[in-house]
């Protein structure tokens, strides 16, 4: 399966490809040195969007799900990132416990939980499925389409630990985004290490806090290949505080959009790019009942404002929320006929994975995140291993998959900054 580009505006893209390819040696010791100094996210997913004439992540997630739609081959690569990172969280762990999301999972999510619990089985754990929604009373057991059924129970707490029937975890990973917030049964725990940490959730986290990082390593690592980081950065800002009671909230939005707007046009217009310049705008944490909104121009801004009416009229925006105004990167690429953008899969400093993400009724700028997507699965295990130096730019798969998993690493390296930096007991220390 190898996806194609439709546009033609190919150039730029495989001049970045080939510098990447070049500078391989100094990016894998420049990672291999920021892992010196920073420890990496435990598991991550980013959505990557290849514009033809900028690759950049979207969106980077600290919970991912949809294991179950990576390719059999990436199996042997997550268990050994697995190992990995087991290894420096708890050597001598044995048992894992992994608390899914509240509510009744739906068949793929089931798929996706029989997925962790198998990867981190073959890594050599004792795994367990436990709940923490205080609707689940009691063991749960869910079929899997080709696989053994899994089974969910109630979670525990005792003398600050937390388990189940018979079964006391020293890690307990979460594969629950917290975006209602966090239970105290999840708090002060007594010696068991939680992965990823409380303040990786929703409650806490910030879209707008990880790519202002992800700017800062771009630049860096842009610098370390003589090119320009907005090649591989989408632009983007905060508008914090929004409240759509009253003008005051979408005037306040309208202009970070027209200001964002500005930016992207004066960086089409560098590159001699004739795309029409766009924006996305969504909300800067969790998710918020206007969705996500794509803003091309004073039309589209007005679509938004009758979105903002018709919600008031449904009470569902009280609260002042804050958004991200981000850069709309184009997807140029197709699996057959459907808009494609590939999701990259890290566990540790690892890639271990990755697929398409398919939608035939979307267009090129918009989200592809629906609930009818579909995925194509791929195997990055000779991309990220074994790149393919003197192929033509844009004629090997490997080395644009390759590609892709610089660009995933990269936001990895943002998200371990953006967890560092929001640390509670960091900052208590400091």
């Amino acid at each position: 399966m190898v996806p194609h580009l439709i546009t033609a505006l190919t150039g730029p893209i495989n001049e970045l490809e080939q510098r990447v390819l070049d500078s391989m040696p100094a990016i894998e010791r420049w990672f291999r040195l920021e892992w010196m100094e920073h420890t990496p996210v435990f598991y991550s997913s980013v959505d990557v969007r290849n514009a033809g004439f900028k690759l950049a992540p979207v969106d980077t997630n600290l919970f991912p799900g949809c294991w179950n739609n990576l390719s059999a081959e990436m199996l042997p690569l997550a268990v050994q990132a697995a190992m990995a990172a087991i290894e420096k969280t708890c050597p001598e762990a044995r048992n894992l416990l992994v608390i899914p999301e509240n509510g009744t999972p739906s068949a793929d999510y089931v798929a996706n939980l029989a997925q962790i619990q198998r990867i981190f089985n073959m890594a050599g754990l004792n795994v367990r499925l436990g709940s923490i929604d205080p609707a689940v009373k009691h063991s749960v057991s869910f079929d899997v389409a080709g696989s053994a059924p899994i089974t969910i129970e109630p979670v525990l707490r005792h003398k600050g630990r937390i388990g189940l029937s018979q079964f006391d975890p020293c890690t307990i990973l979460l594969n629950n985004d917290l975006s209602a917030g966090v239970p105290g049964i999840l708090e002060d725990l007594h010696e068991q290490f939680l992965l990823p940490p409380l303040h990786a959730g929703w409650s806490t986290r910030r879209k707008s806090t990880h790519f202002k990082f992800y700017d800062e390593v771009a630049k860096r690592l842009g610098k370390l290949m003589g090119v320009d980081p907005w090649l591989i950065n989408p632009l983007c800002d905060q508008c914090p505080a929004v409240s759509f009671k009253n003008a005051e909230g979408l005037a306040k939005m309208n202009s970070l959009v027209e200001t964002v707007l500005g930016r992207v046009r004066r960086k089409y217009k560098e590159y001699g790019i004739k795309e029409k310049p766009f924006v996305v705008v969504k909300a800067d944490h969790g998710t918020h009942p206007l969705g996500v909104v794509t803003v091309r121009d004073a039309g589209d801004f007005a679509e938004l404002a009758e979105r903002v009416q018709v919600l008031k009229r449904h009470r569902e925006l009280a609260a002042p929320h804050d958004f991200l105004v981000q850069e709309g990167v184009l997807t140029q690429e197709r699996v057959g006929d459907s808009v494609a953008e590939p999701v990259v899969y890290t566990m540790d400093r690892y890639v271990v994975g990755g697929f398409y993400r398919l939608h035939a009724q979307r267009g090129a700028d918009e989200s592809l995140k629906q609930p009818d997507a579909a995925f194509q699965p791929l195997a990055f295990e000779q991309s990220v291993q074994l790149p393919q130096p003197g192929v033509t730019p844009g004629a090997s798969v490997p080395n644009r998959f390759y590609m892709y998993g610089v660009v995933a690493r990269l936001a990895m390296l943002a998200a371990s900054y953006e967890l560092e930096s929001t640390d509670p007991e960091h900052e208590a220390f400091e």
